[in-house]
């Protein structure tokens, strides 16, 4: 059975352990923040609870063994997720622990995101192992991770990368170049600026956009994501006809894209204020809890579709019916 080594917990890296463990994989975990096994088991029984919802099977659960130090972790380890806080001065020397103890041909992913893998790999003894693995919360629901490699990283660790990732039930999207943020991230950021400044400049709160979100389009993007539901708007003509229609509008002044709104503390007292009044008194667990069970809710309207990520879904349950 294949080993994970999980270095740094928290949200995210507690979330990767709780994956590869529910798709059979051993996990060494290390976290040296006194909180880390509590947020670990927090985590674990979240996705105990949840996955089993979206997957016809799954494998017998992995062993779970904390470690003391991140040699003891990475020893013997096939896969070391390195989960660590936004910070190059945290992670370069982390990832240079890593790889003293670690195997040569282990792989070596950081959850990142915003660092490029050359970045990370900067003075390292073999950057050729590192790349990013750039997951989505939470890691042990959505399946999608972006796979970056810089260009001293072979094609066959990246594929192999992939391989090992599909094996717990992962989409991996290998991009074709490494840039700060990745992907999804990018678009965030975009979708986050404009959010800003509709809130700095009194246009709409924070419980208004939230509603103009996941009333419109975001439930269209979730079946059909961004390029594709711009072909349907473009009726029978499609894609082509869509970008001649709107395709003027880009140089219309709709955004602010290109600004950055000043984060002051008035701004931030004005969306603390509305974001408190908009969860209406629950809290972070309970709002994680609703998140979850609509997701499983999503995830299964998708597969009985057989649409988006409801369609990779209904392959990897095939493929471990088949016993693949």
């Amino acid at each position: 059975m294949p080993t994970a080594a999980i270095i740094g917990g928290g949200v995210i890296g507690s979330a990767w352990a709780s994956r590869f463990l529910l798709n059979g994989w051993h996990v060494q975990f290390h976290d040296p923040a006194p909180n880390s096994e509590a947020v670990l088991n927090i985590v674990l029984d979240k996705a105990r609870r949840w996955v089993p919802e979206v997957y016809d099977r799954l494998p017998e659960e992995g062993a779970l063994t904390l470690c003391g130090g991140i040699a003891d972790a990475v020893s013997g380890a096939d896969w070391v997720q390195e989960s660590t806080p936004e910070r190059l001065e945290i992670k370069q020397p982390v990832l240079a622990e890593i790889q003293v103890s670690c195997a040569a041909e282990a792989i070596v992913a950081s959850s990142t995101s915003g660092f490029m893998p050359s970045e990370l790999q900067a003075g390292s003894a073999r950057p050729e192992q590192i790349l990013v693995a750039h997951p989505y919360n939470p890691v042990y629901l959505l399946p999608l991770v972006e796979v970056v490699a810089s260009p001293v990283v072979p094609a066959e660790v990246t594929q192999r990368a992939s391989d090992y990732l599909e094996s717990v039930s992962m989409k991996p999207v290998v991009l074709g170049a490494e840039v700060p943020a990745h992907v999804g991230d990018r678009l965030l950021e975009a979708l986050w600026r404009e959010a800003l400044w509709l809130i700095k400049d009194g246009v709409a709160t924070t419980g208004q956009i939230d509603d103009i979100i996941t009333h419109s389009f975001g439930l269209r993007w979730a079946q059909k994501g961004l390029f594709e539901t711009y072909r349907v708007a473009g009726g029978q003509a499609g894609m082509k006809h869509f970008l001649e229609q709107f395709g003027p509008c880009l140089e219309w002044p709709w955004t602010k894209l290109m600004d950055v709104p000043d984060l002051d503390e008035a701004l931030i007292d004005r969306i603390v204020e509305q974001s408190d009044e908009q969860a209406a008194g629950r809290t972070v667990m309970q709002l994680e809890n609703e998140r979850d069970r609509n997701l499983v809710a999503l995830l299964k309207a998708l597969r009985a579709e057989d649409a988006a990520a409801g369609a990779f879904l209904n392959e990897v349950n095939r493929r471990q019916q088949a016993g693949e």
